[in-house]
C-alpha cells in the first residue's frame, strides 16, 4: 500500500445507499491506483435495516471505527416503514453530525455540462454556489428533546456564539479558496430571519463580527424567504451561503432541483477533526434494487472527500484525484450519459462505465 495511505470508514446504509456506494468504490479503487494513493476501506453496519434486524441502528463498534478513520463515506440511511418508537425515522447520519461536532454541512450546487437545468435563462448554466448548513444546532438542537403533550408540541431553536463563529470563518475561508480557483471576488451571504427572531439577529451580529476578519471577501445577509425566491430568480448571483440547520435542510433541496435533482447533489459534514461525505439524497425506496440509481452525487461526494483529505496533509495525489474525478463526471454527462432521473435510460452500472472510461480505466 502507498505510504500516503488513509483509512475510510464506509457506511453503505439502506436502499440505494448500498448501490451508489458500491458504484463509487468501483471508481475509487482504480483512481487511487492511478494516482498512487492508498485508500483502505472498511464497511460498517448501520442503518434502518440493521435496526430492524438487531434493534440497534448504529452499533457503538461501528461508531468507534468511523470515529477513528481518516474520513467517513456514507451512502444513505433510513427507510419509511422502519421507525423509532416515537415515530421518527432511523437516522444514524444525524448521530454522526452531533457526536463528532460536524458543524459545517457543505452542499455544493453546480450546473454540470449536459445535465438539464430547471431554469430557461442561459445564465443557469453558470450556477455555482455552496450552501453551508450549520448541522449541530439550530432547530435540530431539539431532536429527541422536544416537549410533546396531548395539547401541544414544542421544539427549541438554539444558536451559539462558538458555533456561529466557526461556521462563519469556515464560510469565509471557503469563499477565499473559491475566489482563487474561479478568478473572481469571493462573497458570503448569511441566510437568516433576523427581522423576526432574536436568535437570528444574534447570529447576524456574530457573523458581522467575523466578517471584519476577512476584508478581502464581500459579505451580506438575506432573509430566508427572499433567498428562496432568489434561488429561483437569480441563483447565479450567489457564492457561499451559510445558514441555520433547518433553513439549510430546506434550501439545499430546492437548490438541487435547479441543477438536475438530488442525484447530482453531493455533500459533506465537516468539523474540526472529522468529516462525513455523502450524497444529499435519501434511500429512494421507490427505485431501490432496480439498478437505476444515479451515483453521480456519491461520486462527487467522494471527490470532496479526496480534496478534504489533501487539505489535511494526505498529499497532492489526493487533490489531483479529486480534480480528475470531478472532471470525469462532467465529461461523462457532457458526452451524452443520461440517467433515468433526468429522463434517460442509463442505470447505475452505465454511469460507472462512463466515468471509468473518462478516467482511462
Amino acid at each position: 500500500m502507498a505510504s500516503n495511505s488513509v483509512r475510510i470508514a464506509v457506511l453503505p446504509g439502506d436502499g440505494i445507499g448500498t448501490e451508489v456506494t458500491e458504484a463509487t468504490l468501483a471508481v475509487l479503487d482504480p483512481l487511487a491506483r492511478r494516482h498512487g494513493i492508498g485508500l483502505s476501506t472498511e464497511a460498517l453496519p448501520a442503518g434502518a435495516f440493521h435496526y430492524q434486524a438487531t434493534g440497534d441502528a448504529f452499533p457503538e463498534a461501528s461508531f468507534r471505527a468511523a470515529e477513528s478513520a481518516d474520513a467517513i463515506l456514507l451512502g444513505a440511511m433510513g427507510w419509511p416503514g422502519i421507525r423509532q418508537a416515537d415515530g421518527t425515522e432511523i437516522a444514524p447520519q444525524l448521530d454522526l453530525r452531533f457526536r463528532l461536532g460536524l458543524y459545517a454541512g457543505v452542499r455544493p450546487v453546480r450546473a454540470i455540462p449536459g445535465v438539464p437545468v430547471a431554469l430557461a435563462d442561459p445564465r443557469a448554466a453558470t450556477i455555482d454556489f455552496v450552501l453551508v448548513r450549520e448541522s449541530t444546532e439550530g432547530l435540530f438542537h431539539s431532536r429527541g428533546k422536544g416537549l410533546v403533550t396531548q395539547d401541544l408540541a414544542e421544539e427549541t431553536l438554539r444558536i451559539t456564539r462558538a458555533t456561529t463563529e466557526k461556521l462563519s470563518r469556515f464560510s469565509f475561508r471557503l469563499a477565499e479558496r473559491r475566489a482563487a480557483r474561479l478568478g473572481r471576488a469571493g462573497r458570503v451571504t448569511l441566510v437568516d430571519k433576523a427581522n423576526v427572531f432574536r436568535a437570528f439577529a444574534f447570529m447576524r451580529a456574530v457573523f458581522d463580527e467575523v466578517a471584519t476578519e476577512f476584508p478581502g471577501v464581500e459579505s451580506g445577509h438575506h432573509y430566508v424567504d427572499a433567498m428562496a425566491l432568489d434561488l429561483v430568480r437569480r441563483p447565479w448571483a450567489y457564492d457561499v451561503l451559510p445558514t441555520e440547520n433547518m433553513f439549510g435542510d430546506i434550501l439545499s433541496d430546492l437548490a438541487a432541483g435547479l441543477v438536475g435533482g438530488m442525484g447530482f447533489s453531493p455533500s459533506a459534514d465537516i468539523g474540526d477533526e472529522h468529516a462525513v461525505f455523502q450524497p444529499a439524497h435519501g434511500t429512494a425506496p421507490d427505485i431501490a434494487g432496480q439498478g437505476i440509481a444515479n451515483p453521480a452525487a456519491m461520486l462527487l461526494s467522494a471527490s470532496m472527500m479526496l480534496d478534504w483529505l489533501a487539505s489535511r496533509g494526505a498529499g497532492q495525489g489526493f487533490a489531483d484525484a479529486a480534480a480528475e474525478l470531478d472532471a470525469a463526471v462532467d465529461a461523462a454527462f457532457a458526452g451524452g450519459l443520461r440517467t433515468t432521473d433526468i429522463g434517460g435510460g442509463d442505470g447505475t452500472a452505465a454511469v460507472v462505465r462512463a466515468v471509468q472510461a473518462q478516467l482511462g480505466g
